[in-house]
């Protein structure tokens, strides 16, 4: 995998921080990602967050679970051990509702974890990217792709919009 340089602007206040976004955006230049210590209130408008894909993800792992539960309810009341129940033979779809549901919700939920960290590289063996330690503590941090055709550009746009440090790092 080829290596990637990221300049990072560390931002010390979030009001700073969203109309610098909008400064660099107009610049026409791309943001890779914004890491905040906690939940900035319209971060999402500034900066264009697409859509999460998450719930899509979770749609999926739901209808694997309804399929399996379904499939192994009928396999093992129809076919392997067939038995009556309730007066109806062989095939209780309505008995099979409340097995399926929870099925459907089990794997929606383990699957959406395990995607979210498998997106995230936080499964084991996988070393996260941290552009910055005190993006956790008190800084805003902006991280930028950059190249060596635009490495000064970039830490000058960066420290226009108003960031208190620009530093370079590389993954």
């Amino acid at each position: 995998m080829k290596n990637k340089k990221f300049a990072i602007g560390l931002f010390d206040d979030e009001d700073i921080l969203k109309s610098g976004i909008t400064s660099i955006q107009n610049k026409g230049q791309e943001i890779y990602d914004v890491y905040t210590p906690y939940p900035v209130h319209g971060l999402e408008n500034v900066f264009l967050v697409p859509r999460s894909r998450l719930p899509i993800a979770a749609f999926c792992f739901g209808c694997l679970g309804l399929s399996l539960a379904f499939l192994m309810m009928w396999y093992m009341i129809t076919y392997d051990w067939p038995m009556d129940i309730g007066g109806k033979p062989n095939f209780p779809v309505v008995s099979f509702i409340p097995v399926c549901f929870e099925w459907t919700v089990l794997f929606a939920s383990f699957g959406m974890g395990f995607t979210f960290f498998m997106a995230n590289r936080l499964i084991p063996f996988s070393t996260p990217r941290i552009m910055d330690e005190r993006a956790t503590d008190d800084r805003f941090v902006v991280a930028i792709e950059v190249n060596e055709n635009n490495e000064s550009s970039v830490a000058d746009l960066i420290r226009q919009s108003g960031a208190v440090e620009v530093k370079y790092k590389t993954f």
